[in-house]
C-alpha cells in the first residue's frame, strides 16, 4: 500500500504470526462471531452478511455483495461500507490467532469504484505481531477472486482482554451473548473491533 503511515509499520523486533492450533482448518467456513454484528452477523437485515473462510497460515477469505442498501452515490457502494468490508475481514484473522482483538487503525486505499450488485472478493494476512499488536493487509478484488483490485487496506489491531467488551459494552447485548450456550459462538462474540 503505497503511503502506509508509520504506525503500520511493524518493528523491526515483530514476530511472524503464527496459527493457533485450534483454528479453523483451511477452507473451513468461520461463520459469524455475533449475530447482530453490522459485518458478519445474519441478524442485521442491511448488514454485509460478510462469510469468511480460513485459508493458509494466518490469511483468510471472504466474499460480500454489495445491495442497495450500502451505496453512498447512485449506484456504487459507499467507501464507509467498503472500510467496513476489509476491517470485519481482517478482525477475522485473529479467529485464526485465536486472540481477542481490536481495530486500532485502519488505512484504506479505494482504488476503483464498486457497483451495486457486485460480489467482492476479499483476501486477508497476518503479517506481524509485537506484543499485543498484529499487523495485517487486506484486498478486495471484483469480478473473481483474481479480477482487478478495487480496495486494499493496512491493520492494526490491539489484543485485549474479554473485560474491554464487558464494561463497554451495552448490558443486554452482553448478556445475551455471554449466556449464548454455543461455547464456540460465546466466545467468538467477543473476537474482534473496538
Amino acid at each position: 500500500m503505497s503511503g502506509t503511515s508509520a504506525a503500520l509499520q511493524p518493528p523491526a523486533d515483530a514476530a511472524r504470526p503464527v496459527r493457533h492450533p485450534d483454528a479453523p482448518a483451511p477452507g473451513e467456513l468461520l461463520g459469524a462471531h455475533y449475530g447482530q454484528c453490522f459485518g458478519c452477523g445474519g441478524e442485521q437485515p442491511h448488514g454485509l452478511h460478510l462469510q469468511a473462510r480460513a485459508g493458509e497460515g494466518v490469511s483468510v477469505t471472504a466474499e460480500f455483495t454489495v445491495q442497495a442498501a450500502h451505496q453512498g452515490a447512485p449506484g456504487l457502494a459507499h467507501g464507509g461500507v467498503l472500510a467496513a468490508a476489509l476491517d470485519e475481514t481482517l478482525g477475522s484473522l485473529n479467529w485464526l490467532l485465536r486472540t481477542i482483538a481490536v481495530t486500532g487503525r485502519l488505512e484504506t486505499d479505494f482504488v476503483r469504484p464498486v457497483p451495486v450488485g457486485t460480489t467482492l472478493h476479499l483476501t486477508a494476512e497476518a503479517t506481524a505481531v509485537a506484543g499485543r499488536k498484529i499487523y495485517s493487509r487486506a484486498t478486495g478484488r471484483i469480478g473473481g477472486p483474481d479480477g482487478p483490485v478495487a480496495v486494499r487496506a493496512d491493520g492494526l489491531f490491539v489484543e485485549v482482554k474479554v473485560e474491554h467488551f464487558t464494561d463497554n459494552g451495552r448490558e443486554e447485548e452482553i448478556r445475551a451473548a455471554m449466556s449464548d450456550p454455543d461455547q464456540v459462538r460465546r466466545a467468538r462474540a467477543f473476537e474482534v473491533n473496538p
